[in-house]
């Protein structure tokens, strides 16, 4: 289904504007069309009460939110490996949102383990991972969901 849609909505990382890219300039690196800055940046952009539920519910394109805290070590471990997993997708929307300063943004997501991520396309939730996994398995695990 989603190979046969025309326009995508992809929410800007540095503005929060929400973009319509026709499907097949998603390869093409597209700029925001008011800050002008990439949509698609190949790495993870952090959430906050704000901005979290616009770019779950906004992006047509697979969103994976990763729920951390600071006080979660797996967490910390998983920064990089999340990093990494983010350069090599980059027609995938990696974000970050911190449980622990934004308890009521992450609250409707129940999230019970951390670290999670959770995959969603067009507002809706297609998968979740919890626990800390290197950067290759995050790949497959994000590929499996296309």
């Amino acid at each position: 289904m989603s190979e046969e849609k025309k326009d995508y909505h992809v929410v800007c990382p540095h503005c929060q504007t929400t973009n319509r890219v026709p499907a097949e300039r998603l390869n093409a690196a597209p700029n925001c069309g008011k800050c002008a800055k990439p949509l698609l940046t190949g790495t993870p952009h952090e959430l906050n009460a704000q901005t979290v539920n616009k770019v779950i519910q906004k992006n047509d394109v697979l969103t994976v939110v990763d729920f951390w805290a600071s006080w979660c070590q797996p967490c910390l471990m998983m920064v990089p490996e999340f990093k990494t997993a983010a350069s090599q997708l980059p027609q995938v929307v990696f974000a970050k949102i911190q449980t622990d300063k934004y308890e009521q943004a992450a609250a409707p997501y129940n999230i019970r383990s951390l670290p999670t991520m959770v995959a969603f396309r067009n507002g809706k939730e297609v998968a979740r991972q919890s626990g800390a996994l290197p950067s290759n398995q995050i790949v497959q695990w994000v590929q499996s969901l296309k």
